[in-house]
């Protein structure tokens, strides 16, 4: 296909109204009040035009989905999930996991020691989540990290630690879309794939293919 030409005319010089820009700030202007007045209006009689969230008085319910800081998920006895294993310190792209094992008494044989995330560095991937066997670290819905110091960025084990109960909707979410992977892992996801299956079946069957 051949390229069309597309000349295009330029004028070489602007009118003094369009120097000026006035037609187009007072058409920006009136948009502006229209929507301001409109919505003040809304407000007036209790019935507002725009989803605005009072903040911090209102909070937004975010989705199951919804990617906030990663924190770690305590068992009954406030203990943490967490065996130690260092998958998901070496999973972090930005290497803002530091994990230091030790052993211990308990079933588990081992728990972490020192659980360190710095949220200054954390990109909020949830890669953590995905390489973790235990559900030990999930991604919250909390984003309030705020700090004056780079040091109160870094977050303890202690800090880090949060109920199940408070984590079920992001738990039983990972644990949805886990077995929507396992179910479509064997399905073939191309013609050739699917060519194949489908032979494979009349083989078996002694019906040819459809």
């Amino acid at each position: 296909m051949a390229a069309q030409v597309v000349k295009v005319k330029r004028r070489a010089s602007l009118t003094l109204q369009e120097r000026m820009y006035l037609p187009d700030i007072f058409r920006g202007l009136a948009v502006t009040s229209r929507h301001f007045f409109s919505n003040l209006w809304g407000f007036i009689i209790g019935k507002p035009r725009i989803a605005t969230v009072q903040y911090p008085e209102q909070r937004v319910e975010y989705p199951a989905a919804f990617r906030g800081m990663p924190v770690l998920v305590a068992r009954e006895d406030g203990s943490e999930r967490c065996v130690a294993c260092g998958m998901c310190e070496i999973a972090c792209p930005p290497r803002c996991i530091t994990i230091v094992p030790e052993e211990t008494d308990r079933e588990i044989e081992r728990h972490p020691k020192t659980f360190e995330i710095d949220l200054s560095r954390c990109m909020f991937c949830g890669l953590c989540e995905e390489a973790c066997p235990e559900e030990a670290i999930v991604m919250s819905p909390d984003v309030e990290i705020a700090c004056d110091t780079r040091e109160g960025l870094v977050w303890n084990k202690e800090q880090l630690l949060q109920s199940r109960e408070k984590l079920r909707p992001r738990l039983l979410y990972i644990r949805e879309e886990f077995n929507k992977y396992e179910s479509a892992k064997d399905a073939p996801t191309d013609v050739i794939g699917a060519t194949n299956a489908r032979l494979g079946q009349a083989r078996v069957s002694g019906r040819p293919p459809a």
